[in-house]
């Protein structure tokens, strides 16, 4: 595990605190979690814009037209 030191504006750190306090966890744990959704949204937005750089266009129109 490792330790990162930021550095915020007094009222971003305050309204974590509040934000972290009001779910009932440390802002440790709730600092994580949001980094954690941030680094899953990145990897998929990144996995998606690989997957549409390597697409069959025609391919993929035709599984539309096969939707109703």
């Amino acid at each position: 595990m490792s330790t990162l030191t930021l550095r915020l504006p007094d009222d971003v750190a305050n309204r974590l605190k509040n934000v972290a306090e009001s779910r009932g966890i440390s802002v440790n744990k709730f600092i994580t979690e949001i980094s954690v959704q941030t680094l899953a949204a990145y990897d998929t937005e990144t996995r998606f814009k690989l997957m549409a750089a390597e697409a069959n266009i025609p391919s993929a129109l035709a599984v539309l037209d096969r939707l109703e």
